[in-house]
């Protein structure tokens, strides 16, 4: 097992098998957990403040429902124009 050094700006250097297994890139972001064996570093992704609701709980479980909609074929479409879309629509 890789061993790292706290440099005196309690720095580390991240293994390079650890690094490459992670998929890691330079710049990315680590949340930092204090556990009872130690510290546990998990690879974070930044989302800006206007996407933020496209990762809310609620939208993600309508976007999987979407998705196996879509797998099992559930599509309507496409239409020629806005007036057969709401026809459509107005069926259903």
């Amino acid at each position: 097992m890789p061993v790292t050094r706290v440099s005196p700006k309690h720095q580390i250097t991240i293994p390079k098998e650890a690094f490459e297994k992670l998929n890691l890139e330079v710049g990315d972001f680590l949340e930092v957990n204090v556990t009872e064996e130690g510290l546990l570093l998990i690879p974070k992704k930044l989302v800006s403040k206007d996407q933020a609701w496209f990762w809310t709980k609620e939208w993600q479980e309508k976007e999987k429902e979407a998705d196996e909609a879509i797998s099992r074929g559930e599509l309507s479409g496409p239409f020629a124009d806005a007036d057969e879309l709401i026809r459509h629509l107005r069926k259903h």
